[in-house]
């Protein structure tokens, strides 16, 4: 048996479960994080209800640049078929709404919560308190100091620096080897690589907005076309 029929995945689809977005296969490379059993590689960054079901990331990873609330997470949660790791605040949103947030969040079913960089580190120790899901941290910049916040209860690291999130978890992994890191991956196949090669175990992918779906569609209407969903959609 040759090495492409011992890697043979046998896949079953329909017309209606095709038409989703896939994730880059260049995120297979990544090493994954094990939460609750399950190895989570790749985290489709996202809080649109539509797109959080019809995807093939392992994970939902969603935040949102408002106050959060349960009624929000309460949808979000419901629309998802993969974990889901929902933002509870930790920058606009402090103190003990953070605290009911998480919570809640645990409560109707989110794998894990993500905080927001200025989070205090007297939050999340509070926060280790009240729940048992892990608690996400994101950074964006290397000059805020990890271990204090590891120290307070933060499980994973998610590292959102733009250009520089390739240094970044480089500087990271000299001095946490094992940390679980997510990182955004960057919006082409050899930016995906580089990241996953610095460091990160775990990528977040943002994919294109219904908005820009669905003018890809009318664009193909328009001219008489038949577009392709045997792959799904993709940037």
């Amino acid at each position: 048996m040759s090495t492409e029929e011992e890697n043979y995945i046998p896949e079953i689809t329909n017309d209606l479960r095709s038409k989703i977005i896939y994730i880059p296969e260049e995120i297979n490379e990544a090493s994954g994080i094990n939460i609750f059993g399950r190895t989570l590689k790749s985290f489709i960054f996202s809080t649109d209800v539509a797109i959080i079901r019809n995807n093939n990331a392992d994970a939902i990873f969603s935040v949102y640049p408002f106050t959060p609330q349960p009624a929000i997470t309460q949808a979000l949660i419901l629309a998802a078929d993969a974990p889901i790791f929902c933002g509870v605040g930790g920058g606009i949103t402090g103190g003990n709404r953070v605290l009911d947030i998480a919570r809640d969040a645990e409560f109707q079913g989110a794998s894990g919560v993500v905080v927001n960089q200025p989070t205090q580190n007297d939050i999340i120790e509070k926060l280790k308190k009240v729940i048992e899901i892990p608690i996400i941290w994101t950074i964006s910049s290397i000059e805020e100091p990890i271990q204090p916040k590891l120290d307070a209860g933060v499980d994973i690291i998610n590292v959102s620096g733009g250009r520089e999130t390739s240094n970044i978890l480089r500087r990271i992994r000299e001095n946490h080897e094992h940390l679980p890191i997510i990182a955004t991956g960057g919006r082409n196949d050899d930016r995906i690589i580089e990241t996953i090669e610095a460091g990160a175990n775990a990528i977040t992918y943002t994919p294109p907005s219904s908005a820009e779906l669905l003018r890809r569609i009318m664009r193909a209407h328009r001219a008489g076309e038949t577009l392709d969903f045997s792959k799904g959609f993709k940037k």
